[in-house]
């Protein structure tokens, strides 16, 4: 809520029941939201929610796939959440001519959040901020981006390639992958993640290691390299308490 300007037009994409349009305009962040749902179920729960907060005049709730629910100009701000980042990125893409007018994306990926940073770095968003926080035994990510030309900020200088210890540099690929900000400024969460992330890659690796075929011995070596390099960021990188 706090990464919505205050006085916006906002957007919220695969709203559910509409709680954060009506919570952004109760509490001043929006002056108007629309809230857009596809399917038939949340979108009914959508229009319930907002006539039960008395909202239905600076609230409007459409049925529609991503973002063909809005015209171009009529929001400033975008949010997103509860997705897979390539669908994330997917609607971005398709509705692409819709953003024209947009200040701000809020994204929220459930997986795939290197996915979504690919998508915004190589259309023109500058990723202004990230988080990562645990919610009920879940990791959410957070990314919020800019268009290039809003921000004092550009992917240049947010993807710097930098070493974070002898030996230990986080490449373009890695801050995607990894994330910028978060890497910057890692937190508990960021270590918990990136450590269940190594057990994942282990059990792969467990499954690979019943084949001989040298493509499974190939993508074995590249994924212990993979874990090793982790391993080093996470040993580098502090738990700061935020």
């Amino acid at each position: 809520m706090e990464q919505i300007p205050r006085g916006s037009r906002l957007a919220d994409i695969g709203s559910d029941h509409a709680l954060l349009p009506v919570a952004a305009v109760e509490s001043g962040a929006a002056i108007k939201a629309i809230a857009g749902e596809v399917n038939p179920g949340p979108y009914d729960a959508a229009v319930k929610q907002v006539m039960e907060s008395g909202m239905t005049e600076v609230i409007s709730v459409r049925r529609g796939d991503g973002l063909d629910v809005l015209s171009a100009g009529e929001a400033d701000v975008i949010t997103i959440a509860g997705m897979g980042g390539s669908l994330i990125a997917a609607i971005l893409d398709r509705g692409e001519d819709k953003l024209a007018g947009v200040n701000r994306l809020i994204l929220q990926p459930n997986v795939g959040e290197d996915i979504l940073r690919k998508w915004l770095y190589s259309h023109g968003w500058v990723l202004i901020e990230e988080f990562i926080l645990e919610e009920d035994g879940k990791i959410y990510e957070v990314l919020v981006a800019e268009p290039a030309e809003l921000t004092n900020l550009t992917n240049e200088q947010v993807y710097s390639e930098r070493t974070i210890a002898m030996g230990v540099e986080l490449n373009l690929d890695w801050l995607l992958r990894m994330g910028p900000w978060l890497t910057k400024t890692p937190n508990p969460v960021f270590h918990d993640k990136w450590k269940a992330e190594i057990e994942k890659m282990n059990y792969i690796l467990q499954s690979l290691s019943r084949s001989d075929q040298d493509s499974a011995v190939g993508k074995a070596n590249e994924i212990r390299s993979d874990i090793e390099f982790i391993q080093e960021v996470l040993a580098c990188l502090p738990k700061d308490k935020r």
